[in-house]
Protein backbone atom coordinates (compact mmCIF):
# COMPACT_ATOMS: atom_id res chain seq x y z
CA UNK A 1 0.00 0.00 0.00
CA UNK A 2 0.84 3.86 -0.89
CA UNK A 3 0.89 6.30 1.55
CA UNK A 4 -0.69 9.99 -0.22
CA UNK A 5 0.47 13.03 1.32
CA UNK A 6 0.63 16.62 0.22
CA UNK A 7 3.47 18.00 0.03
CA UNK A 8 4.24 21.38 1.95
CA UNK A 9 3.91 24.10 -0.72
CA UNK A 10 0.90 22.14 -1.94
CA UNK A 11 -0.42 22.73 1.64
CA UNK A 12 0.22 26.14 2.01
CA UNK A 13 -1.62 26.63 -1.67
CA UNK A 14 -4.56 24.89 -0.10
CA UNK A 15 -4.63 26.52 3.45
CA UNK A 16 -6.25 29.79 2.21
CA UNK A 17 -8.19 28.19 -1.29
CA UNK A 18 -11.86 29.07 -0.32
CA UNK A 19 -14.79 28.24 -2.92
CA UNK A 20 -17.53 31.07 -1.82
CA UNK A 21 -20.25 30.38 -4.02
CA UNK A 22 -24.07 29.60 -4.62
CA UNK A 23 -24.79 27.59 -7.44
CA UNK A 24 -22.00 26.08 -8.98
CA UNK A 25 -20.56 25.43 -5.31
CA UNK A 26 -17.06 25.50 -6.98
CA UNK A 27 -15.84 28.01 -9.50
CA UNK A 28 -12.33 28.09 -9.54
CA UNK A 29 -11.68 24.37 -11.07
CA UNK A 30 -14.12 22.14 -12.49
CA UNK A 31 -15.92 19.49 -10.28
CA UNK A 32 -18.51 16.48 -10.99
CA UNK A 33 -20.13 13.46 -9.36
CA UNK A 34 -20.27 15.19 -5.83
CA UNK A 35 -20.96 12.90 -2.94
CA UNK A 36 -21.99 14.56 -0.09
CA UNK A 37 -21.25 13.37 3.57
CA UNK A 38 -21.83 14.42 6.97
CA UNK A 39 -18.11 13.53 8.60
CA UNK A 40 -16.87 15.40 11.87
CA UNK A 41 -20.23 17.68 12.09
CA UNK A 42 -19.17 19.22 8.58
CA UNK A 43 -20.18 18.60 5.14
CA UNK A 44 -17.72 16.88 2.87
CA UNK A 45 -18.50 16.79 -0.78
CA UNK A 46 -16.07 14.07 -3.10
CA UNK A 47 -16.36 14.88 -6.25
CA UNK A 48 -14.32 14.04 -9.89
CA UNK A 49 -12.17 16.20 -11.17
CA UNK A 50 -13.19 17.90 -15.45
CA UNK A 51 -9.70 19.39 -17.19
CA UNK A 52 -9.67 20.01 -20.34
CA UNK A 53 -8.66 17.29 -22.94
CA UNK A 54 -5.46 17.05 -25.35
CA UNK A 55 -5.90 15.10 -28.12
CA UNK A 56 -6.26 10.75 -27.89
CA UNK A 57 -6.44 11.21 -23.68
CA UNK A 58 -9.53 10.18 -21.44
CA UNK A 59 -12.84 8.41 -22.42
CA UNK A 60 -15.85 9.86 -24.57
CA UNK A 61 -14.54 13.53 -24.25
CA UNK A 62 -14.18 13.05 -20.55
CA UNK A 63 -10.40 13.58 -18.94
CA UNK A 64 -10.58 13.34 -15.27
CA UNK A 65 -7.04 13.14 -13.58
CA UNK A 66 -7.67 13.00 -9.72
CA UNK A 67 -9.74 13.93 -6.81
CA UNK A 68 -10.08 16.87 -4.17
CA UNK A 69 -12.36 16.86 -1.31
CA UNK A 70 -14.54 19.71 -0.12
CA UNK A 71 -16.18 20.58 3.17
CA UNK A 72 -18.38 23.41 4.83
CA UNK A 73 -20.16 24.10 8.01
CA UNK A 74 -22.03 26.72 7.05
CA UNK A 75 -22.80 25.34 3.57
CA UNK A 76 -21.94 28.42 1.56
CA UNK A 77 -18.06 28.99 2.26
CA UNK A 78 -16.49 25.83 0.60
CA UNK A 79 -12.49 24.96 1.90
CA UNK A 80 -10.70 22.65 -0.63
CA UNK A 81 -8.54 20.15 0.79
CA UNK A 82 -6.81 19.39 -2.26
CA UNK A 83 -5.70 16.56 -4.26
CA UNK A 84 -6.10 13.42 -2.22
CA UNK A 85 -5.47 11.03 -4.88
CA UNK A 86 -4.38 10.89 -8.10
CA UNK A 87 -4.03 8.71 -11.06
CA UNK A 88 -0.53 8.35 -11.33
CA UNK A 89 -0.47 7.07 -7.66
CA UNK A 90 -2.46 4.24 -8.41
CA UNK A 91 -0.59 0.90 -8.75
CA UNK A 92 -2.69 -1.14 -10.40
CA UNK A 93 -4.42 1.88 -13.31
CA UNK A 94 -3.37 3.25 -16.04
CA UNK A 95 -0.87 6.28 -15.08
CA UNK A 96 -1.79 8.64 -17.66
CA UNK A 97 -5.89 7.19 -18.31
CA UNK A 98 -7.61 10.00 -17.04
CA UNK A 99 -10.44 7.80 -15.68
CA UNK A 100 -10.69 8.59 -12.46
CA UNK A 101 -14.68 9.00 -12.65
CA UNK A 102 -17.52 9.23 -9.76
CA UNK A 103 -15.74 8.39 -6.73
CA UNK A 104 -17.69 7.77 -3.04
CA UNK A 105 -16.53 7.75 0.21
CA UNK A 106 -17.93 6.86 3.87
CA UNK A 107 -16.67 6.45 7.29
CA UNK A 108 -16.36 3.37 9.41
CA UNK A 109 -15.16 2.79 13.17
CA UNK A 110 -13.47 5.85 12.49
CA UNK A 111 -11.65 5.09 9.05
CA UNK A 112 -12.70 6.91 5.95
CA UNK A 113 -12.83 4.24 3.12
CA UNK A 114 -12.46 6.03 -0.33
CA UNK A 115 -14.13 4.27 -3.52
CA UNK A 116 -13.06 5.11 -7.01
CA UNK A 117 -13.12 4.04 -10.16
CA UNK A 118 -10.22 3.77 -12.71
CA UNK A 119 -8.68 2.20 -16.03
CA UNK A 120 -6.73 -1.18 -14.90
CA UNK A 121 -3.21 -1.83 -16.34
CA UNK A 122 -3.94 -5.17 -16.77
CA UNK A 123 -6.84 -4.34 -19.73
CA UNK A 124 -9.57 -6.80 -17.61
CA UNK A 125 -12.34 -4.11 -17.81
CA UNK A 126 -13.31 -1.24 -19.07
CA UNK A 127 -12.96 0.14 -15.08
CA UNK A 128 -11.71 -1.61 -12.16
CA UNK A 129 -13.10 -0.03 -8.43
CA UNK A 130 -9.82 0.65 -6.30
CA UNK A 131 -10.31 1.78 -2.43
CA UNK A 132 -8.14 4.14 -0.01
CA UNK A 133 -8.23 4.24 3.64
CA UNK A 134 -7.62 7.73 5.73
CA UNK A 135 -7.68 8.81 9.59
CA UNK A 136 -10.05 12.11 8.28
CA UNK A 137 -11.85 12.30 5.72
CA UNK A 138 -9.26 15.19 3.81
CA UNK A 139 -6.91 13.00 4.05
CA UNK A 140 -3.60 11.49 3.72
CA UNK A 141 -4.95 8.02 2.19
CA UNK A 142 -3.48 5.16 1.86
CA UNK A 143 -4.85 3.14 -1.52
CA UNK A 144 -4.81 -0.82 -1.90
CA UNK A 145 -2.11 -2.10 -4.62
CA UNK A 146 -4.59 -3.91 -6.19
CA UNK A 147 -8.28 -2.93 -7.51
CA UNK A 148 -11.58 -4.64 -5.33
CA UNK A 149 -11.99 -9.01 -6.59
CA UNK A 150 -15.45 -9.87 -8.27
CA UNK A 151 -16.58 -6.72 -9.53
CA UNK A 152 -15.59 -4.14 -12.46
CA UNK A 153 -17.98 -1.42 -13.49
CA UNK A 154 -18.24 2.69 -13.09
CA UNK A 155 -19.38 4.92 -10.24
CA UNK A 156 -18.99 2.92 -7.05
CA UNK A 157 -21.58 3.41 -4.12
CA UNK A 158 -21.49 2.61 -0.39
CA UNK A 159 -24.15 2.81 1.93
CA UNK A 160 -23.93 0.92 5.58
CA UNK A 161 -27.15 -0.01 7.01
CA UNK A 162 -28.29 0.54 10.62
CA UNK A 163 -27.02 -2.85 12.05
CA UNK A 164 -23.95 -1.74 10.50
CA UNK A 165 -24.09 -4.16 7.02
CA UNK A 166 -21.91 -2.34 4.46
CA UNK A 167 -23.24 -2.58 0.95
CA UNK A 168 -21.28 -1.87 -2.68
CA UNK A 169 -23.21 -0.56 -5.39
CA UNK A 170 -22.07 0.21 -9.01
CA UNK A 171 -22.58 -0.63 -12.87
CA UNK A 172 -23.45 1.65 -16.00
CA UNK A 173 -25.56 0.36 -18.86
CA UNK A 174 -28.68 -1.72 -18.80
CA UNK A 175 -27.83 -2.91 -15.46
CA UNK A 176 -26.82 -2.01 -11.55
CA UNK A 177 -25.36 -4.04 -9.30
CA UNK A 178 -25.46 -4.68 -5.73
CA UNK A 179 -23.47 -6.73 -3.01
CA UNK A 180 -22.13 -6.81 0.63
CA UNK A 181 -18.95 -5.93 1.90
CA UNK A 182 -16.78 -7.46 4.10
CA UNK A 183 -16.21 -6.26 7.63
CA UNK A 184 -12.53 -4.84 6.34
CA UNK A 185 -14.93 -2.76 3.66
CA UNK A 186 -12.19 -3.76 1.24
CA UNK A 187 -13.47 -7.02 -0.22
CA UNK A 188 -17.16 -8.55 -1.35
CA UNK A 189 -18.95 -10.81 1.34
CA UNK A 190 -21.34 -11.81 -1.35
CA UNK A 191 -21.68 -12.52 -4.75
CA UNK A 192 -23.06 -9.30 -7.03
CA UNK A 193 -26.89 -8.95 -7.60
CA UNK A 194 -28.58 -7.27 -10.49
CA UNK A 195 -31.09 -4.92 -9.03
CA UNK A 196 -34.16 -5.53 -11.16
CA UNK A 197 -37.29 -3.89 -11.73
CA UNK A 198 -35.58 -0.36 -12.84
CA UNK A 199 -36.77 0.83 -16.40
CA UNK A 200 -34.36 -0.07 -19.51
CA UNK A 201 -32.20 1.79 -21.30
CA UNK A 202 -28.91 3.65 -19.66
CA UNK A 203 -28.59 4.16 -16.46
CA UNK A 204 -25.29 4.15 -13.61
CA UNK A 205 -24.42 6.64 -10.68
CA UNK A 206 -26.32 4.34 -8.07
CA UNK A 207 -27.01 6.34 -4.70
CA UNK A 208 -28.62 4.47 -1.99
CA UNK A 209 -29.86 6.14 0.99
CA UNK A 210 -32.53 4.95 3.98
CA UNK A 211 -35.20 7.52 5.50
CA UNK A 212 -37.98 6.28 8.11
CA UNK A 213 -37.47 2.85 7.26
CA UNK A 214 -37.41 3.13 3.48
CA UNK A 215 -34.70 2.75 1.64
CA UNK A 216 -34.00 4.79 -1.63
CA UNK A 217 -31.98 3.19 -4.50
CA UNK A 218 -31.54 6.37 -6.75
CA UNK A 219 -29.74 6.58 -10.30
CA UNK A 220 -29.14 9.00 -13.37
CA UNK A 221 -31.38 7.35 -16.27
CA UNK A 222 -31.29 8.42 -19.74
CA UNK A 223 -34.44 7.56 -21.18
CA UNK A 224 -34.76 10.51 -23.66
CA UNK A 225 -31.44 11.11 -24.29
CA UNK A 226 -30.02 13.02 -21.49
CA UNK A 227 -30.37 12.22 -17.79
CA UNK A 228 -32.62 12.58 -14.94
CA UNK A 229 -32.43 11.89 -11.97
CA UNK A 230 -34.73 8.86 -10.62
CA UNK A 231 -35.28 6.46 -7.67
CA UNK A 232 -36.74 3.38 -6.66
CA UNK A 233 -38.05 2.06 -2.99
CA UNK A 234 -37.45 -0.96 -1.17
CA UNK A 235 -37.42 -2.26 2.56
CA UNK A 236 -34.10 -4.01 1.79
CA UNK A 237 -30.44 -2.81 0.71
CA UNK A 238 -30.27 -5.35 -1.93
CA UNK A 239 -34.33 -5.10 -2.91
CA UNK A 240 -36.44 -5.75 -4.56
CA UNK A 241 -37.12 -1.97 -5.19
CA UNK A 242 -40.00 -0.80 -6.89
CA UNK A 243 -39.64 2.24 -9.28
CA UNK A 244 -40.90 5.82 -8.41
CA UNK A 245 -40.03 8.05 -10.92
CA UNK A 246 -37.47 10.42 -11.50
CA UNK A 247 -37.27 13.65 -9.24
CA UNK A 248 -34.80 16.27 -11.22
CA UNK A 249 -35.81 16.49 -15.28
CA UNK A 250 -32.89 16.08 -17.40
CA UNK A 251 -30.57 18.63 -18.79
CA UNK A 252 -31.98 20.43 -22.17
CA UNK A 253 -29.73 22.75 -22.93
CA UNK A 254 -26.89 20.15 -24.38
CA UNK A 255 -25.33 18.54 -20.66
CA UNK A 256 -25.77 14.43 -21.56
CA UNK A 257 -24.44 13.57 -17.80
CA UNK A 258 -26.02 14.34 -13.96
CA UNK A 259 -24.92 12.39 -11.57
CA UNK A 260 -25.64 12.92 -8.01
CA UNK A 261 -25.71 12.09 -4.04
CA UNK A 262 -28.47 13.04 -1.20
CA UNK A 263 -27.71 13.60 2.30
CA UNK A 264 -29.08 15.19 5.46
CA UNK A 265 -27.53 18.01 7.31
CA UNK A 266 -28.47 19.94 10.03
CA UNK A 267 -32.23 18.61 9.58
CA UNK A 268 -32.45 19.55 5.49
CA UNK A 269 -32.18 17.33 2.63
CA UNK A 270 -30.11 18.44 -0.19
CA UNK A 271 -29.20 16.92 -3.05
CA UNK A 272 -25.57 17.54 -4.97
CA UNK A 273 -25.49 17.10 -8.57
CA UNK A 274 -23.72 18.40 -11.62
CA UNK A 275 -23.94 21.10 -14.55
CA UNK A 276 -22.28 22.52 -17.31
CA UNK A 277 -22.95 26.12 -15.74
CA UNK A 278 -19.37 27.50 -15.88
CA UNK A 279 -17.79 26.15 -19.06
CA UNK A 280 -20.57 25.45 -21.62
CA UNK A 281 -19.23 22.03 -21.90
CA UNK A 282 -20.69 19.06 -20.78
CA UNK A 283 -17.58 17.71 -20.19
CA UNK A 284 -16.33 20.23 -17.81
CA UNK A 285 -19.26 20.21 -15.35
CA UNK A 286 -19.59 21.99 -11.96
CA UNK A 287 -21.02 20.90 -8.74
CA UNK A 288 -24.38 22.30 -7.37
CA UNK A 289 -26.63 21.62 -4.98
CA UNK A 290 -30.46 22.82 -3.51
CA UNK A 291 -33.35 21.21 -1.05
CA UNK A 292 -34.64 17.92 -1.57
CA UNK A 293 -38.00 17.53 0.49
CA UNK A 294 -40.10 14.58 0.85
CA UNK A 295 -44.23 13.98 0.86
CA UNK A 296 -45.44 12.49 3.77
CA UNK A 297 -45.45 9.18 1.55
CA UNK A 298 -42.17 9.01 1.34
CA UNK A 299 -42.27 10.25 -1.84
CA UNK A 300 -39.32 12.62 -3.38
CA UNK A 301 -40.80 15.70 -4.47
CA UNK A 302 -39.39 17.56 -7.76
CA UNK A 303 -36.28 19.41 -7.13
CA UNK A 304 -35.75 22.73 -9.99
CA UNK A 305 -32.31 23.35 -10.00
CA UNK A 306 -31.76 26.77 -8.68
CA UNK A 307 -28.95 29.53 -9.27
CA UNK A 308 -29.35 30.38 -5.17
CA UNK A 309 -28.40 27.00 -4.14
CA UNK A 310 -28.02 26.08 -0.40
CA UNK A 311 -26.50 28.13 2.61
CA UNK A 312 -26.59 31.47 4.63
CA UNK A 313 -24.76 34.18 2.95
CA UNK A 314 -23.03 36.67 5.61
CA UNK A 315 -24.36 39.93 4.60
CA UNK A 316 -20.28 41.32 4.74
CA UNK A 317 -19.09 38.79 1.84
CA UNK A 318 -19.60 40.29 -1.69
CA UNK A 319 -23.39 39.07 -2.34
CA UNK A 320 -23.07 37.47 -5.78
CA UNK A 321 -27.36 38.87 -6.41
CA UNK A 322 -26.88 37.65 -10.26
CA UNK A 323 -27.36 33.65 -8.36
CA UNK A 324 -30.85 35.12 -7.86
CA UNK A 325 -33.62 33.45 -5.76
CA UNK A 326 -36.31 35.36 -7.71
CA UNK A 327 -37.08 37.38 -10.47
CA UNK A 328 -39.74 40.17 -11.39
CA UNK A 329 -41.57 40.48 -14.67
CA UNK A 330 -39.44 42.45 -16.16
CA UNK A 331 -36.47 40.54 -18.02
CA UNK A 332 -32.77 40.64 -16.51
CA UNK A 333 -30.05 38.81 -18.40
CA UNK A 334 -27.22 37.12 -16.47
CA UNK A 335 -23.75 36.64 -18.29
CA UNK A 336 -19.95 35.77 -17.41
CA UNK A 337 -17.79 38.31 -16.43
CA UNK A 338 -14.44 37.39 -18.36
CA UNK A 339 -13.99 33.29 -19.51
CA UNK A 340 -11.36 32.48 -16.98
CA UNK A 341 -11.34 30.49 -13.77
CA UNK A 342 -12.87 31.21 -10.78
CA UNK A 343 -15.87 31.94 -12.69
CA UNK A 344 -17.87 35.53 -12.26
CA UNK A 345 -21.37 36.55 -13.45
CA UNK A 346 -22.89 39.79 -13.66
CA UNK A 347 -26.40 41.07 -14.18
CA UNK A 348 -27.01 42.79 -17.39
CA UNK A 349 -29.60 44.75 -19.29
CA UNK A 350 -31.49 46.10 -16.14
CA UNK A 351 -34.35 48.54 -16.95
CA UNK A 352 -36.57 50.53 -14.76
CA UNK A 353 -38.72 48.46 -11.86
CA UNK A 354 -36.72 45.51 -12.48
CA UNK A 355 -35.43 43.45 -9.29
CA UNK A 356 -34.05 40.74 -8.00
CA UNK A 357 -34.43 38.85 -4.81
CA UNK A 358 -31.53 36.93 -2.82
CA UNK A 359 -32.87 34.91 -0.03
CA UNK A 360 -30.89 33.74 3.53
CA UNK A 361 -28.65 37.19 3.94
CA UNK A 362 -27.52 36.57 7.60
CA UNK A 363 -27.13 40.60 9.43
CA UNK A 364 -25.88 38.76 12.28
CA UNK A 365 -26.53 41.47 15.52
CA UNK A 366 -27.65 44.17 13.47
CA UNK A 367 -24.29 46.23 13.76
CA UNK A 368 -23.95 47.27 10.15
CA UNK A 369 -24.07 50.47 8.87
CA UNK A 370 -23.24 50.61 5.30
CA UNK A 371 -24.24 48.96 1.82
CA UNK A 372 -21.56 48.85 -1.12
CA UNK A 373 -22.33 47.82 -4.55
CA UNK A 374 -20.31 47.23 -7.75
CA UNK A 375 -21.47 48.53 -10.52
CA UNK A 376 -21.11 49.31 -14.19
CA UNK A 377 -22.66 51.73 -16.35
CA UNK A 378 -22.53 53.66 -19.76
CA UNK A 379 -25.93 55.26 -19.72
CA UNK A 380 -26.90 57.52 -16.81
CA UNK A 381 -27.25 55.05 -14.01
CA UNK A 382 -30.17 55.00 -12.45
CA UNK A 383 -30.78 53.73 -8.44
CA UNK A 384 -31.17 51.04 -6.57
CA UNK A 385 -33.31 50.64 -3.60
CA UNK A 386 -31.90 47.76 -0.72
CA UNK A 387 -34.89 46.30 0.33
CA UNK A 388 -35.62 43.24 2.72
CA UNK A 389 -38.52 40.70 2.23
CA UNK A 390 -40.06 41.87 -1.24
CA UNK A 391 -39.79 44.32 -4.11
CA UNK A 392 -42.14 46.43 -1.59
CA UNK A 393 -40.56 46.04 1.88
CA UNK A 394 -38.59 47.45 4.40
CA UNK A 395 -36.36 49.79 2.69
CA UNK A 396 -32.53 49.67 4.10
CA UNK A 397 -30.92 52.26 1.98
CA UNK A 398 -31.00 53.76 -1.60
CA UNK A 399 -27.84 53.26 -3.82
CA UNK A 400 -27.09 56.33 -6.54
CA UNK A 401 -25.60 54.72 -9.19
CA UNK A 402 -23.89 56.99 -12.16
CA UNK A 403 -21.99 56.62 -15.10
CA UNK A 404 -18.61 54.60 -14.80
CA UNK A 405 -17.30 55.20 -18.46
CA UNK A 406 -18.65 51.83 -19.89
CA UNK A 407 -20.69 48.76 -19.35
CA UNK A 408 -17.57 46.80 -18.22
CA UNK A 409 -15.87 49.39 -15.91
CA UNK A 410 -16.50 48.78 -12.80
CA UNK A 411 -17.14 50.89 -9.96
CA UNK A 412 -18.10 50.22 -5.87
CA UNK A 413 -21.00 53.14 -4.95
CA UNK A 414 -21.21 53.27 -0.95
CA UNK A 415 -24.26 54.67 1.10
CA UNK A 416 -24.96 54.45 4.56
CA UNK A 417 -27.99 52.30 5.72
CA UNK A 418 -31.08 54.25 7.36
CA UNK A 419 -32.63 51.46 9.24
CA UNK A 420 -30.84 48.61 11.14
CA UNK A 421 -31.29 45.17 10.25
CA UNK A 422 -30.50 42.30 11.69
CA UNK A 423 -30.99 38.08 11.70
CA UNK A 424 -31.50 36.05 8.20
CA UNK A 425 -33.06 37.93 5.81
CA UNK A 426 -34.38 37.81 1.99
CA UNK A 427 -32.81 40.84 0.45
CA UNK A 428 -34.15 42.70 -2.72
CA UNK A 429 -32.85 44.89 -5.00
CA UNK A 430 -34.88 47.03 -7.23
CA UNK A 431 -33.80 48.77 -9.85
CA UNK A 432 -34.89 52.33 -10.93
CA UNK A 433 -34.02 54.79 -13.42
CA UNK A 434 -35.29 56.29 -16.49
CA UNK A 435 -35.61 54.38 -20.41
CA UNK A 436 -33.16 51.42 -21.45
CA UNK A 437 -30.64 49.85 -20.02
CA UNK A 438 -29.79 51.75 -16.35
CA UNK A 439 -26.72 50.06 -15.20
CA UNK A 440 -24.65 46.45 -14.79
CA UNK A 441 -24.37 44.51 -11.12
CA UNK A 442 -21.68 42.61 -10.09
CA UNK A 443 -22.29 42.18 -6.09
CA UNK A 444 -23.71 43.88 -3.30
CA UNK A 445 -21.84 44.12 0.51
CA UNK A 446 -22.83 45.37 3.91
CA UNK A 447 -19.97 46.45 6.19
Amino acid sequence: MKKLGLSLLTIILFAANFAIADNPLVRHMYTADPTARVMNGKLFVFPSTDIKCEEGKGNNGFCMPNYHVFSSENLFDWTDHGVIIDQADVKWGVFDGFGMWAPDCIEKEGKYYYYFPDMPKDTTAFRRIGVAVADNPEGPYTLENDYMKGLDGIDPNVFIDTDGQAYLYWGGGEKLYGAKLKANMKELASEPVVINDLPSKYKEGSFVFERNGIYYFTFPHSPHGTEELAYATGDNPLGPFEYQGFFMKRWTNGCWTNHHSIVEYKGQWMVFYHHKDISNNEHLRSMCADNLNFNEDGSIQEVIPTLRGIGVCPATNEIQIDRYSRIGEKEIQVNRIGSGLPANWQLDYITNDSWVAYDRVNFRDGNLTEVEMNCASAAKGGSVEVRIGGATGKLLAVVKITNTGGWNQWKTFNVKLDKKVSGIQNLVCVFKGEEGNLFNVDWIKFK
